[in-house]
């Protein structure tokens, strides 16, 4: 599984944009662990380890995807870009768009116990807002956090900041009960969209964590239906840079 470059890093766009595969994980575990995108980018631009970034081994990495999710990540390759990137995401100017085939599925957050209580609706865009705290075995898993959660809920929140997800939903299919949605954030929680999704009723097909079919075993997961489709900031000030990846499998 190689990664796909879509910019290398130039003098005026010191950064580099990759298509990751569906199986890589994104960052090294270790100084040892080579098996993830980022040591790819680095054997390709050694002027990656030039960088200093919030982990020692991460370098310019700017965010991650899951092991399972395929699709765009961005990687400063001068420490300047990294620092006005990180500052853009702070500032909510990173925009990172996603596509998924969903299963339509109201008691899907009920199922797998641990969400509070969501009023769904029938409109086709909805925006969720939450804080998250880690959940179950080994706390592989989230859950949100809202103000109307229990104090126990409330005191396991890991990072005392509302995390947004906004979604769009492309096309229903009532015979299938299958749902293809867009959903795009300028700032990410371990598992947010995922998990926010599940929450809304819409759990992604072939999800293990969040969609009860395939977590209950009551379907077979061949794949997770979940792709980063689309990335949008300004580098520098005043210059648009968006990468669309047009060949998604939806």
């Amino acid at each position: 599984m190689n990664i796909e470059i879509l910019h290398s890093p130039t003098s005026e766009k010191p950064f580099l944009v990759i298509n990751k595969p569906k199986g890589l994980a994104s960052a090294p575990l270790s100084t040892t662990d080579k098996d993830n995108a980022l040591s790819q980018a680095v054997e390709l631009y050694p002027e990656l380890l030039n960088v200093h970034g919030k982990k020692e081994i991460e370098y310019g990495l700017l965010h991650r995807l899951d092991t399972a999710t395929d699709g765009l990540m961005v990687i400063a390759a001068s420490q300047e870009c990294y620092d006005f990137l990180c500052e853009e995401q702070r500032l909510g100017n990173f925009v990172k768009y996603y596509q998924a085939k969903c299963d339509i599925l109201t008691d899907n957050a009920k199922a797998l116990g641990g969400f509070p209580p969501f009023n769904k609706t029938d409109s086709v865009e909805l925006s969720l807002s939450s804080y998250f705290r880690p959940y179950g075995e080994g706390r592989k898993e989230v859950r949100p956090v809202t103000e109307e959660s229990g104090k126990s809920a409330l005191s396991k929140i890991g990072k005392q900041k509302l995390y947004n997800t906004n979604i769009r939903i492309l096309k229903m299919d009532p015979d299938s009960k299958t749902a293809f949605v867009e959903c795009f954030i300028t700032e990410g929680y371990r598992h947010q969209v995922r998990c926010h999704l599940a929450w809304a009723g819409l759990p992604v097909r072939g999800d293990l964590l969040y969609n009860a079919l395939f977590s209950s075993g009551i379907k077979k997961a061949e794949n997770l239906l979940f792709s980063a489709t689309k990335i949008s900031f300004e580098y520098p000030r005043g210059d648009l840079n968006s990468y669309d990846r047009k060949d998604t499998w939806t």
